[in-house]
């Protein structure tokens, strides 16, 4: 080796260095969360969604089975971000593929954790049925017809290593493939779309799957299937069929629930891209996240890069990157906050609002409707800033009737300028804020919208 390619291999290993330091920063925020639905029991389902970050049909629909679903008979428990730092990184896996790891892995493999972790979920004793989600390739016919529609294609298909197992409960694999397959089929959004039973005869030799989640299941007595939308389809009707499957295997196994929307594609659809919030710093603020712009600057953070908050729904978190704040939405970066660091004061709690006319008491956090103008009256050691709008010789804008035609352009939260920061601050120390809300279309009846039930808190340390 010359000394010119010596020297671009050291740049090299220098540059992994690096990625690999920040990538382990990633990682450890970034443990997949388990979810436990319903009443315990030991005929439970395992839904597993995001071991492949490049999937995010099958993510997204185990996510929406902790936020839209309510289990009114028996037990279900979901992981629905198995690989978090994949989904983040849109990787299939950046370790590698961690659905061939299941039947050896180093513990010197970032992984390990994880999959250790995994397997002790799948073979509790209260699991009898394990569906783990996936986006395949095309559409996976039992003939050829082309490249994409063809017997080595994954998509539309649900996957079984074997016909039966011998097992006291939903061993009939196969039987139950099919079960599936025909509810999808009813409820197809094109004849394309048909769903048809793949099994892979895993322990004929297929190598590859010999490494998989759901063969290393079989192998531990548990009944398991892969479900498989096909990446063709667009995020939502990926999303619609894989609720479609898993939602039969709920009633296969006797399995009750209540969902929060009719379930057709544009449903999922608004599902999937308007009830996603965040919240931060016990709630003091809260962020809408369906129209938010891509860079919200003076940010409030803690002097110390400590941030604290709460996702409405597991798929969201938060990363610091090149100095900003980055909040992730499975695949999706929806926004970067520049931070202002500072103290941050949560004895705030209510203020008094002015809402058109109507005097209303206001929990820091909301997010507040007003049809024409509002108004925060003065509070004592409080001062008031309204980001976006400016009256000259005011530092507190406190006891002002304000309008949204008297904001600057730019300074909305939302890329349609109907959401606004009221900031509130005691002293130096950041106490607080609320949004008001032009939009026509409200948030709620009352006309104040607050997060009410979290999937999680998180703690974001630089």
């Amino acid at each position: 080796m010359n000394h010119g390619m010596l020297k671009l291999f050291r740049i090299f290993l220098i540059a992994l260095f690096i990625q690999n330091l920040f990538a382990n920063s990633y990682v450890n925020n970034m443990e997949f969360d388990f979810i436990k639905k319903g009443k315990q029991d030991d005929n439970t389902l395992l839904i597993i969604g995001g071991i492949q970050g490049d999937e995010p049909g099958a993510f997204m629909a185990a996510s929406i089975v902790t936020t839209h679903y309510e289990i009114t008979k028996g037990s279900v428990w979901v992981v629905p971000n198995l690989n978090f730092y994949s989904i983040i990184k849109r990787s299939r896996g950046p370790y590698g593929d961690m659905n061939r790891k299941f039947a050896q892995i180093s513990k010197d493999d970032p992984d390990y954790e994880a999959v250790q972790r995994i397997k002790k979920y799948i073979t509790s004793d209260e699991v009898k049925v394990v569906l783990n989600l996936h986006d395949g390739s095309g559409f996976y016919r039992k003939d050829y017809t082309n490249w994409t529609f063809s017997p080595d294609r994954w998509g539309q298909s649900s996957i079984i290593d074997q016909s039966k197992l011998d097992i006291e409960y939903y061993g009939n694999l196969e039987e139950i493939s099919k079960e599936v397959c025909e509810h999808v089929n009813e409820n197809l959004l094109r004849d394309r779309d048909l769903y048809h039973t793949k099994n892979t005869h895993t322990k004929m030799g297929d190598k590859e799957m010999e490494k998989s989640l759901t063969y290393f299941a079989i192998n531990n007595g548990k009944a398991a299937f892969g479900n498989e939308a096909s990446k063709t389809l667009p995020l939502h009707e990926r999303t619609y069929y894989h609720l479609l499957a898993l939602e039969k295997y709920m009633e296969i196994m006797g399995i009750e629930f209540k969902r929060k929307f009719d379930l057709n594609s544009l449903n999922v659809k608004r599902v999937i891209n308007d009830d996603i919030y965040i919240s931060f710093y016990d709630e003091t603020i809260q962020l809408p996240l369906s129209q938010i712009r891509t860079l919200l600057k003076y940010f409030p953070i803690k002097k110390d890069g400590t941030l604290e908050f709460s996702p409405s729904n597991p798929l969201l978190t938060v990363v610091k990157d090149n100095g900003l704040f980055v909040i992730h939405y499975g695949n999706r970066k929806l926004a970067n906050l520049k931070p202002d660091y500072m103290d941050i004061d949560t004895e705030t709690k209510v203020v008094n609002m002015v809402i058109d006319g109507v005097k209303k008491e206001i929990k820091i956090g909301s997010i507040v409707d007003v049809n024409e103008s509002f108004l925060v009256e003065p509070i004592n050691d409080i001062r008031v800033n309204v980001i976006g709008f400016v009256k000259k010789g005011r530092i507190d804008e406190s006891g002002l009737e304000i309008r949204q035609n008297k904001f600057l352009n730019g300074f909305s939260v939302d890329t349609k300028g109907n959401l606004y920061r009221i900031e509130f601050y005691k002293g130096k120390k950041f106490a607080g804020m609320i949004l008001v809300n032009f939009d026509k279309l409200k948030t709620s009846e009352s006309g104040v919208s607050m997060i009410s039930d979290f999937i999680r808190k998180a703690t974001l340390k630089m």
